[in-house]
């Protein structure tokens, strides 16, 4: 058994967390560490995204001060 077999991923076209690679990698969201992660993954992913914007913004204007 690989360590990819006890990680949890969210699938994105059932909706579901599913624990090992269960479902083809276009549909695959993780590893997770636990259950509850994977079931959050959505969420995990907004705010990743949100902090990434919020960098690039900095980034863009760091001559404007």
């Amino acid at each position: 058994m690989q360590e990819e077999d006890l990680k949890w991923y969210f699938n994105t076209k059932t909706g579901e967390v599913e624990q090992g690679k269960c479902t083809n990698f276009e549909h695959r969201m993780g590893p997770y560490d636990t259950k509850e992660q994977a079931l959050h993954a959505l969420d995990i992913a907004r705010e990743r995204n949100r902090q990434a914007d919020a960098f690039d913004e900095e980034d863009d204007n760091w001559d404007k001060n």
